[in-house]
């Protein structure tokens, strides 16, 4: 038998494949920076268009690998942002097993965020059995799965993140130099205002608004409460600032809404001091280019630029509002006007309200809220009725006029005189004082350093020392500034028109008491056990150094004469 060759030996087979057929989702990404570019005729190479035709070339050139194909489309979106509509539907239906293919243009179209394009292509899609495709880099995870892990890829997503991120930097760049500049950059103008038609950054007076909001200014400081207003507003049909710009045909923000006035709409009309002619602008912004959360802007950091626009609101009356807010004046159900005194009374042991207590005789008194509602141990009742404590404070807004009014007239007779004397001993020697006090400290602290090099003292007992002689440093720089911009406005001299006296001398014929005139002239008011009060002024600090430039005045003429 003939021996044949290489017996034993298997004939080599030539392998079959079987095409495997893909559910395959294009996804179409288009940013607002792309569309702008579009529409002016720049580049629309990343149109929707395109890349639809794009992918549809492609699908069909390689028709039998894909078994069907749907559509997912982000129109207006960064790719910085995950958080897409269409793109949180294309991964929930890769979860769901519903398409196992994800074909895109580019990688920037996928996503912008290098860590979110990272941890998509090399882990959930190869955990999910998920092919990619991206046509401008030729990447194919199942074709070519080197392709996927090829230097190109992470470079591309590094690159089209740093693009976000110097792209945002240049905007918020640009934002702020408007700011900066006065310029207005906000979408929505505040309830009172629209933009100028020559320049959007301008803001100019909506006439019909305006008079609302002065409205609200005017009732706000006549007593009545933030609730009273807003019925009020309703009951007289006028439109709430969405409904206004709505009728207008502006633009609406999402969140405003309602088409009816609240006690909050209120409050944002009355905290808003862009009434007053000054632009105040960078409260929020955004976290960072990656993360899209809004946050809140310490107020030191706020962009404020005065005089850029006319105001609706005068500065005095919006500062008289604000001290107002910040009083606890809260009015009983279904009241609409606060009550006199909401707010300024104080008790003069335990420093909480002293809160208004009708009788069933129709007499009104006022009691300690501590006494009242929580310990009748932890304070007394401070009790006083609410004539006697009305008279008693007209009583001494009274004197106080009449103490301003003749203010007034010495400080007439003072400047009018040849010489004038401007310099206090009393603030010269406390000032010498203070400055002999810091340079002490001063010692104290590099005595305390030398002690601790030669180890007389331990680290931890130096830096305790320390941080008590930086705190007494502070303080007094802080009494030597005011004390020596006291005794500057001293040397100056006083105006007869200075405005502590013109706020007290306008009422020289008060006969009544309103909230308006507690507001502008009282900080508070104390209730003492007793029943008697002391009543707390405005202006006190004025006050007093008017009186010391007519005592230095008064006292040296009595000298020369």
């Amino acid at each position: 038998m003939a021996r044949t060759k290489n017996r034993g030996q298997q004939q080599p087979i030539a392998p079959t494949y079987t095409t495997r057929r893909w559910d395959v989702g294009k996804y179409i990404r288009l940013s607002k920076e792309d569309l702008k570019k579009a529409k002016e005729g720049k580049d629309d190479s990343n149109s929707v268009k395109n890349q639809r035709d794009l992918l549809t070339e492609f699908c069909q050139r390689h028709a039998d690998e894909f078994r069907s194909s749907e559509e997912y489309v982000d129109d207006g979106h960064t790719g910085t942002d995950a958080n897409r509509e269409d793109f949180q539907r294309l991964l929930s239906d890769v979860m769901k097993g519903k398409i196992n293919c994800v074909i895109v243009k580019d990688l920037s179209r996928f996503a912008r965020n290098y860590s979110d394009a990272g941890s998509l292509i090399d882990n959930l899609f190869v955990q999910m059995g998920v092919r990619f495709i991206s046509l401008a880099e030729n990447v194919d995870s199942y074709r070519d799965p080197d392709s996927v892990s090829n230097i190109l890829v992470p470079i591309t997503n590094v690159m089209n993140d740093n693009y976000c991120f110097q792209t945002s930097k240049k905007i918020r760049q640009v934002f702020d130099y408007k700011r900066r500049n006065g310029q207005y950059i906000g979408s929505f103008t505040p309830y009172g205002y629209i933009k100028d038609p020559k320049d959007k950054h301008k803001l100019v007076v909506d006439p019909d608004a305006a008079e609302v909001v002065k409205l609200i200014f005017s009732l706000f400081l006549q007593g009545t409460s933030k609730r009273a207003i807003a019925l009020y507003l309703n009951e007289h049909d006028v439109p709430s600032p969405s409904a206004y710009r709505v009728s207008k045909g502006l633009p609406v923000p999402r969140e405003s809404d309602n088409p009816m006035w609240s006690s909050t709409a209120i409050s944002k009309v009355l905290c808003n001091e862009i009434y007053t002619g000054d632009l105040i602008q960078g409260r929020h912004r955004v976290k960072s280019y990656k993360v899209h959360d809004i946050e809140a802007v310490p107020e030191e950091e706020w962009v404020r630029v005065p005089n850029t626009h006319e105001p609706i609101i005068d500065k005095a009356t919006f500062d008289k509002v604000q001290e107002h807010l910040k009083r606890d004046t809260r009015s009983a159900p279904k009241k609409r006007e606060l009550h006199l005194f909401s707010g300024f009374l104080k008790c003069a042991d335990c420093g909480r309200s002293v809160i208004r207590c009708p009788s069933k005789n129709n007499n009104v008194y006022y009691v300690c809220s501590t006494y009242k509602n929580y310990s009748r141990s932890a304070c007394t009742m401070h009790s006083i009725k609410h004539n006697r404590l009305e008279a008693a404070v007209l009583f001494a807004i009274q004197q106080q006029v009449h103490l301003a009014v003749s203010y007034s007239d010495l400080v007439a007779r003072i400047n009018a005189a040849p010489a004038k004397r401007c310099q206090s001993h009393r603030l010269n020697d406390l000032i010498a004082a203070k400055e002999r006090e810091l340079a002490k400290v001063s010692r104290y602290k590099q005595s305390i350093y030398q002690d601790w090099k030669d180890g007389e003292i331990t680290r931890q007992e130096y830096h305790f020392m320390k941080a008590d002689y930086d705190e007494k440093t502070a303080n007094l720089t802080d009494t030597l500034a005011r004390l020596t911009a006291e005794r500057d406005e001293l040397a100056n001299g006083v105006n007869n028109e200075h405005p502590a006296l013109v706020a007290f001398m306008k009422y020289q014929n008060i006969s009544t008491l309103t909230r308006e005139i507690l507001i502008e002239l009282v900080d508070h008011i104390k209730v003492y056990d007793n029943g008697n009060i002391s009543v707390k002024f405005k202006f006190a600090d004025e006050l007093r150094r008017i009186a010391e430039y007519i005592q230095l005045n008064t006292s040296s003429q009595a000298e020369a004469g």
